[in-house]
């Protein structure tokens, strides 16, 4: 919620607001903290540690390539190796082999089994190729660990390409600042600059903290903080945010932040915490692990046991069909396909979703985006620029348009909002402190301030009502001030803000792919809601709202929505109560407020609404994903566990069967990424 939201002048009963709230400055982050438990961590207990030593991809390939050398050898020579005395030759083949392959997945199963977690996929490939050591089947038992790390090959160089988009921003951390004193350059860590200093950007260089341009033109660019490759010029008195990469002049910046509350550190805080928000459909898949994966160990072990008894006299030949065919059930049964491609999934959606400037907190918040039917939206810096220019000034009972402009300016030197910041701009004056005295706010109204001898009221045309100021017009097009002194109508100030330019664009492309209801919740009067609600083609909005109405506002909405999910879309400190209430918060993140970005569930470093079409989009392909491949895995295993439970698979099969829907599923989640 903003803080004020300007207004049109409305009369006669219409609940107007140029409400004068104080702003909190951009380091209370008490909005932000009152997010409700929905980001508390979900931290996962279990060590499904599939490494292999925790070595680089390059390493992890040249071992694969030795294992393949020596499966190839016995593979080939089985027979030759085999009537060795002993098979000493062929021990002396695939033992090293099968050691080199499954060193990560026994060292894990043994730490499992120490830590009381027996039962996981570590442990059924363990059993089961150990299981196949001791009915003599070494190529089988090489080739179930094979496969298997070639499929965490695969899995690694996945998400190798996926975590690329986000490491993206890792690397646009500065790692020094040049700090001006007295003239002099010294070269410091950004973490030592204090708020206030003085710090130098040369051509090239990243600009290490936030702050405000005094000297220099330049272009900077922001792609690691925005996603958009076009550079951006700036000049003395705009912003520029830590991680922006100064391209051609030297810029000289006033900090306005320490390095710890910068924009790029915040982003890297919220990156690093992303996969602690893990989906219900992930810890679905850890619990169902943990149940599933006991049934088949004793399923196998009942495959391996009963059949035998039941038969008359059995033969050695009976009783190792058996075993066989209860390995082969332990090794299809493996879950390796879905607990490393559902993970998998959500984290190329992550990656790819910040690949185009959208931030994404956390898997869950995907499976939440991609049931989104509402989006609601903020009006001021959300669907408009927020940022606003004086265009009329209509002076009234003698005042000139100098003077009502001079008096607008002093009445409003006190307030940070978009509207007093324009008013001042468009005066263009230094307004001396002793000139206003007994300034006071009027909530939902505006203010009142003793300028010189003048007893000065600026607001919106209910302040006049409430007043009693005689005044000529009480419908205005646009957003106005209203002022008087003394008891006397002094005239108004009329104030545009434009719509962003991709503002239409994005309603449509919401409304393209599906999303029922767009609406707006404004504290601007009527007439002014409905002219931007009829320009962008909303389905609704909500005008002259408080900001504790913004709060029911999203209240009733996210009742009537059903089983839809509700998306609130805002940038402003105060918007941070309705980010939290809403199923799923959005803010605009190049410029917008710490408080609203720390409580979002998402945020769009580009400020473009158009994004939010986008981010939907990925939420709804990773979750299209990764039900494909629980589904895939799910059929493929249960066909070929009635195959092995009645001994019409061989462990090969097992091996393809398990290994193949591993790749596959991998191979799908990486389609997020692109």
């Amino acid at each position: 919620m903003k803080a004020r939201k300007p207004t049109q002048s409305s009369c006669c009963g219409h609940d107007d607001h140029h409400d004068h709230q104080p702003r909190k400055t951009a380091h209370d982050h008490t909005a932000g903290h009152s997010h409700d438990d929905r980001h508390s961590h979900s931290h996962d207990d279990d060590d499904h540690d599939h490494s292999h030593g925790g070595g680089d991809l390059k390493q992890e390939i040249i071992v694969t390539a030795i294992v393949v050398v020596l499966f190839l050898i016995g593979f080939i020579f089985e027979q030759q190796l085999h009537n060795t005395p002993y098979s000493i030759a062929e021990y002396a083949v695939l033992i090293p082999a099968y050691l080199l392959s499954g060193w990560g997945v026994l060292s894990s199963a043994g730490r499992n089994i120490l830590k009381g977690k027996v039962f996981d996929e570590n442990f059924l490939m363990t059993i089961a190729t150990l299981g196949a050591i001791a009915i003599h089947l070494l190529p089988e038992a090489v080739a179930v660990m094979l496969f298997f790390r070639i499929g965490e090959l695969f899995q690694e160089s996945a998400v190798g390409r996926s975590r690329k988009s986000i490491s993206a921003l890792l690397e646009v951390r500065p790692d020094t600042a040049n700090l001006k004193i007295n003239g002099e350059v010294r070269q410091v860590s950004p973490e030592s600059v204090k708020v206030g200093d003085m710090i130098l950007v040369k051509p090239g260089e990243k600009v290490p903290l936030d702050g405000e341009i005094l000297d220099g033109n330049s272009q900077v660019d922001t792609s690691a903080l925005t996603g958009e490759s076009v550079p951006r010029t700036v000049k003395p008195g705009e912003t520029v945010l830590a991680g922006m990469i100064n391209q051609s002049g030297v810029l000289t910046i006033r900090t306005t932040k320490l390095f710890g509350e910068s924009s790029i550190a915040r982003i890297l805080e919220l990156v690093e915490n992303a996969s602690s928000k893990k989906a219900e459909t992930e810890k679905f898949i850890r619990k169902f692990a943990k149940i599933y994966t006991p049934i088949v160990v004793f399923l196998s072990l009942a495959v391996a046991i009963l059949p035998p008894l039941f038969m008359n006299n059995p033969t050695d030949a009976d009783r190792f069909r058996w075993v066989y065919n209860a390995l082969v059930l332990l090794v299809i049964s493996c879950p390796c396909g879905l607990v490393i491609s559902i993970p998998l999934g959500y984290f190329g959606g992550v990656g790819g979703a910040a690949k185009r400037g959208v931030l994404v907190k956390g898997s869950t918040y995907l499976d939440t985006l991609a049931a989104v039917n509402t989006v609601v939206f903020d009006k001021t810096g959300t669907l408009t620029q927020g940022v606003f220019k004086v265009t009329q000034i209509i002076p009234k009972n003698g005042f000139t348009e100098e003077k009502l402009l001079a008096l607008a300016a002093q009445v409003e030197s006190h307030s940070n909002h978009p509207v007093a910041q324009s008013i001042r701009t468009a005066y263009g004056r230094a307004i001396g402190e002793s000139q206003v005295q007994d300034y006071k706010e009027i909530a939902g109204h505006g203010i009142q301030a003793k300028v010189g001898n003048q007893l000065v009221i600026a607001g919106n045309d209910r302040l006049l009502h409430r007043e009693n100021i005689a005044h000529d017009v009480c419908q205005v097009d646009g957003t106005v001030v209203h002022l008087a002194a003394n008891g006397t109508y002094a005239g108004r100030i009329i104030i545009a803000d434009e719509l962003k330019e991709d503002a239409v664009e994005a309603i449509r492309s919401l409304r393209k792919i599906g999303v029922e209801k767009t609406i707006m919740l404004t504290g601007d009067n009527q007439s002014v809601a409905d002219g931007v609600a009829r320009q962008l083609g909303l389905s609704g909005y909500r005008a002259e709202l408080l900001p504790e109405g913004k709060v029911e506002a999203i209240e009733q909405i996210l009742r009537e929505s059903g089983k839809g999910k509700v998306a609130f879309v805002g940038d402003g400190i105060n918007d941070a109560p309705v980010i939290a209430r809403a199923d799923v918060g959005m803010a605009m993140g190049g410029l917008g407020s710490d408080a609203a970005i720390e409580t979002a569930d998402v945020v769009i470093m580009t400020d473009a609404p158009s994004k939010i079409a986008e981010a939907i989009q990925i939420g709804r392909k990773t979750h299209r994903i990764v039900i494909q491949n629980i589904v895939l895995a799910m059929a493929v295993k249960g066909f070929f566990i009635i195959l092995g439970a009645f001994g019409l698979a061989s462990l090969w099969e097992a091996v393809f069967a398990d290994v193949g829907v591993a790749l596959l599923a991998v191979l799908n989640a990486n389609r997020v990424v692109r």
